[in-house]
């Protein structure tokens, strides 16, 4: 199963404010993927393991310019008090080389619950 980070929003994640993320590639993703969310899966240290958050399947997942952002978008980013210049700023400042006008991969996705164990 593919890893995908949510390093800089773990907590949003976490919460449950975050059911979309935006990526540079990610051009072969698809609805239907089921992806294991990690905190992060590079730049481990010597000894680090990755982090599992859970288990998430894309929904839908299109192409759009990072500028189409809205700000009912910017609140399922897990922002709902940021602007959508606000959330440009703030992934462009994290993402060398993007643009307000860089092409980015939307993928919208749910969380799967995993089955609680049974005691004995």
């Amino acid at each position: 199963m593919r890893n995908i980070s949510f390093a800089l929003t773990t907590a949003q994640f976490l919460d449950g404010t975050k059911t979309v993320t935006r990526r540079l590639g990610w051009k072969d993703a698809k609805a239907g993927d089921v992806l294991m969310a990690v905190e992060k899966s590079q730049g481990l240290k010597k000894g680090e393991k990755v982090k599992k958050l859970g288990t998430i399947r894309l929904m839908s997942v299109r192409r759009e310019p990072l500028a189409a952002i809205d700000r009912a978008d910017v609140a399922r980013e897990g922002f709902p008090r940021w602007s959508p210049e606000n959330f440009i700023y703030f992934f462009c400042k994290s993402h060398r080389g993007c643009f307000s006008d860089t092409i980015v991969t939307r993928l919208e996705f749910e969380r799967i619950p995993h089955p609680q164990r049974q005691a004995p």
